[in-house]
């Protein structure tokens, strides 16, 4: 990746252009040359947005405003990848590029031209996760609060995507408990009680839910044991052996 130089480096200073070459690591780019030496590389097309040309003199603010402007569209492609893995909040974008070492003043322009683009929102974002949650790793609504809370997305906006999705728990809980409960077959009653309990409340469901889940769970469990026939019993064994077993004592 290049990185701008700052402008208290030797080669970055006011001048005149005098060389402008393709760069040999990437053909988008071009490195610009002031007074003979090199300074900087921008991408083409800030070369000729900026009207660059052999010739043109460039001022300690035209430099500054070149290379602010480089810095917003690396910051920019950057964020853009992050984003073709999934949807993202603006939280963490703003972190991933605040990692990545760009300025504050460049992830601000960065940030407001994602938006612009729509490609940055919100309230989509939070859609996006309750949905997308609910559908491949079932949570609570409380779960599912402080997962959107934690990526930065304002109170009101999860509040009122998690009502407008009308997540509905009671059967994600109750098939989540089903199974979970296969695992504790072999453990006493209260333990099992307690076991599903605690799973439940880890994945963001209160109690109001909880219990009628596990009430149903272990329901159909009791049911599922009283409708099952009961193992062959042994035959006993009447007048068999040879000590006279079953058979009358005589006087």
């Amino acid at each position: 990746m290049w990185h701008t130089l700052p402008m208290s480096e030797p080669n970055i200073r006011s001048g005149q252009i005098t060389a402008i070459r393709e760069s040999t690591r990437d053909p988008e780019r071009v490195t610009i040359d002031i007074d003979g030496r090199f300074a900087f590389a921008i991408s083409r097309l800030l070369a000729v947005q900026h009207h660059l040309q052999v010739g043109l003199t460039l001022a300690e603010t035209d430099l500054a405003a070149l290379l602010a402007a480089s810095e917003v569209e690396r910051a920019t492609d950057a964020a853009l990848r992050f984003l073709a893995y999934r949807p993202r909040s603006i939280r963490e974008v703003t972190d991933r590029l605040r990692q990545r070492g760009y300025s504050d003043q460049a992830i601000d322009a960065t940030i407001e031209k994602l938006r612009g683009w729509r490609y940055l929102d919100d309230r989509e974002f939070a859609r996006f996760w309750v949905e997308n949650r609910l559908e491949n790793r079932p949570a609570g609504s409380r779960r599912l609060r402080q997962e959107l809370r934690q990526k930065g997305v304002d109170g009101e906006v999860v509040d009122q995507t998690i009502e407008e999705t009308e997540v509905d728990e009671l059967p994600a809980a109750i098939e989540l408990a089903r199974k979970r409960v296969a695992r504790l077959r072999e453990l006493d009653p209260m333990v099992q009680r307690q076991r599903l309990a605690g799973f439940l409340q880890r994945r963001g469901y209160g109690w109001d839910i909880v219990k009628p889940a596990i009430d149903q769970v272990l329901g159909e469990m009791d049911e599922e044991s009283e409708s099952s026939p009961p193992a062959d019993l042994p035959s006993p064994s009447i007048g068999r052996g040879d000590g006279g077993e079953g058979r009358r004592d005589e006087g």
